[in-house]
C-alpha cells in the first residue's frame, strides 16, 4: 500500500518538476536576451563598456552563492540518506548563504552609486549593471521561496517522495541561478573597461 502511494505522489509531481525545468529555461532565455542587448548596444566594443571596475563585492558574493551550492548539495545527499538533521542544518545554511549573497549584492548597488554610477545615467552599458543584478536577485528571492518550501518540508511527516521532490525542485532552481549569476559575472568582468 505505502509503495503504491510512493508511486501516486511521484507521477503527481512529475509535471510540476517539467515546469520548474520550463522556467529555467525561459529564465535563461531572458538573461541570454538581455547580455545580447547589452553586446548590440555596445556594439560590441569597449568603447561603449560600462567603463568602471566592478566592486569587490560582486566577487565576494560568487564565493557565497558557489558555497551555497555545495550546501545544497549536502542537503540533497543527505535527505537521499534520510539524514533530516543534515539535511536541514545544510538547508539552513543554504538559505543563510543565499540572503547573504542578496546583502552583499545590496551593498555593492552602494558602492556603484558612491562611484557615481546610477541606474539612470548617460552610459547605458552601465545600467545594465543594475538590470542584470536586479533580475538575478528577483530570481533569488523565488530560490529561496523554494528553499524555505524544502525546510518546511523536512520539519513535516511527509512522505519520502515528496521530501525528495522538495529538495531536487528547490535544487535544480538554485543551482540554475548560481550558474546564471557566475555566467553575469564574468560578462559584466570581461566588458568592465
Amino acid at each position: 500500500m505505502a509503495q503504491l502511494q510512493q508511486d501516486k505522489d511521484k507521477l503527481d509531481l512529475a509535471p510540476r518538476k517539467f515546469n520548474m525545468w520550463l522556467f529555467v529555461f525561459t529564465s535563461f532565455m531572458f538573461f541570454a536576451a538581455l547580455t545580447s542587448g547589452f553586446i548590440v548596444y555596445s556594439g560590441g566594443s569597449t568603447a561603449h563598456g560600462i567603463k568602471i571596475i566592478l566592486p569587490q563585492a560582486f566577487k565576494y558574493s560568487t564565493l557565497v552563492i558557489i558555497i551555497s551550492s555545495v550546501t545544497l548539495y549536502l542537503a540533497a545527499r543527505a535527505a537521499k540518506r534520510l539524514e533530516f538533521a543534515q539535511q536541514r542544518l545544510f538547508l539552513w545554511l543554504t538559505a543563510l548563504l543565499g540572503i547573504a549573497f542578496f546583502v552583499i549584492q545590496i551593498y555593492a548597488w552602494g558602492v556603484l552609486v558612491n562611484m557615481g554610477v546610477h541606474f539612470v545615467n548617460p552610459n547605458a552599458s552601465q545600467s545594465f549593471i543594475y538590470v542584470f543584478t536586479g533580475m538575478h536577485l528577483l530570481h533569488i528571492v523565488a530560490g529561496l521561496g523554494l528553499l524555505f518550501y524544502a525546510i518546511a518540508g523536512s520539519y513535516k511527516n511527509i512522505g519520502q517522495v515528496k521530501n525528495l521532490f522538495r529538495m531536487e525542485f528547490a535544487s535544480i532552481f538554485w543551482h540554475f541561478i548560481d550558474i546564471i549569476w557566475i555566467y553575469l559575472y564574468v560578462f559584466l568582468l570581461l566588458n568592465q573597461y
